[in-house]
């Protein structure tokens, strides 16, 4: 009898944490999603913890698509995303909870394209950044420099950078198939300083020891660099906004958590850590 009631007290309360998480009346925040926003997002919740003692935010990356899935199965409290979601995705969502999704931009952010320090080149257009991704242009000659294939990294599938890239850059059509996906921007970074005649993408807040492209719109525009004026403006031709998601608008402590983002003290985090502020937009 005293172990069947020790296996109900039990149950009752993993059944009451797990809601608490879910409804945001809990002690602990549970983040999930974006591997570009995942040093905000760490940033965010360093500095809110040490604001509030009592509240564990909890920040884990694997790409907009698997924190968009979390959301959809109550495993995480707030979706980071780098792009937005998609109407089947929200129908899910509704259909699942009898809620709406929540969409909350947060921070603006600049898909940056790298190459090796080393390398010359120091414009691309989006039409030849669109046939390198294509295969369509596979030399570092076709650029005045060494005849040397180009090494192609780019991001997995499930990846909003990956996403936002195709859709942008590549028009919706498909990647050439000896693009080597890799799971993160900061392994993308690693990558192409390490190899001379390789070119990359991902967030501007992770290009450390890399070059940096200048890109143009078309042939006959000014080339822009990825810089916060630059991407406030709309005059970077990849920029684009970072979300959280939540089912239903945020209440209790992910409501607090979430306004403190937005505020002038959380927005601030956004420049020290290399994004933009959304309220400068």
């Amino acid at each position: 009898m005293k172990k069947i009631i020790i296996l109900i007290l039990c149950f009752s309360f993993l059944s009451c944490t797990k809601k608490s998480m879910q409804t945001g009346r809990g002690k602990t925040i549970t983040i999930k999603g974006s591997d570009t926003m995942v040093i905000l997002g760490q940033r965010w919740a360093e500095y809110y913890m040490k604001l509030n003692p009592d509240i564990i935010v909890q920040v884990t990356g694997g790409g907009s698509g698997t924190g968009i899935a979390a959301l959809i199965n109550a495993a995480t409290d707030i979706c980071q995303a780098s792009r937005p979601m998609t109407d089947e995705e929200k129908k899910l969502i509704f259909k699942k909870y009898n809620k709406n999704v929540e969409e909350i931009p947060v921070a603006l952010d600049g898909i940056a394209v790298y190459v090796n320090e080393k390398n010359p080149v120091k414009t691309l257009s989006l039409i030849q950044l669109r046939k390198i991704y294509k295969g369509e242009i596979d030399n570092w000659y076709e650029f005045g420099w060494d005849k040397k294939e180009i090494v192609v990294y780019g991001r997995e599938n499930n990846s909003g950078t990956y996403m936002y890239f195709k859709e942008h850059v590549l028009e919706g059509e498909d990647f050439v198939n000896t693009v080597q996906a890799l799971p993160g921007t900061a392994a993308i970074v690693n990558a192409v300083s390490k190899d001379k005649y390789s070119i990359g993408y991902g967030g501007m807040a992770y290009a450390k020891g890399v070059k940096e492209i200048l890109i143009k719109k078309d042939e006959t525009s000014i080339p822009q660099k990825p810089s916060i004026e630059n991407i406030v403006s709309g005059k970077y031709p990849l920029s684009r906004k970072l979300f959280f998601y939540t089912v239903d608008k945020p209440q209790g402590v992910i409501k607090k958590f979430i306004d403190w983002v937005l505020s002038p003290d959380g927005q601030k985090i956004c420049d020290e850590v290399g994004y933009c502020s959304i309220s400068l937009k």
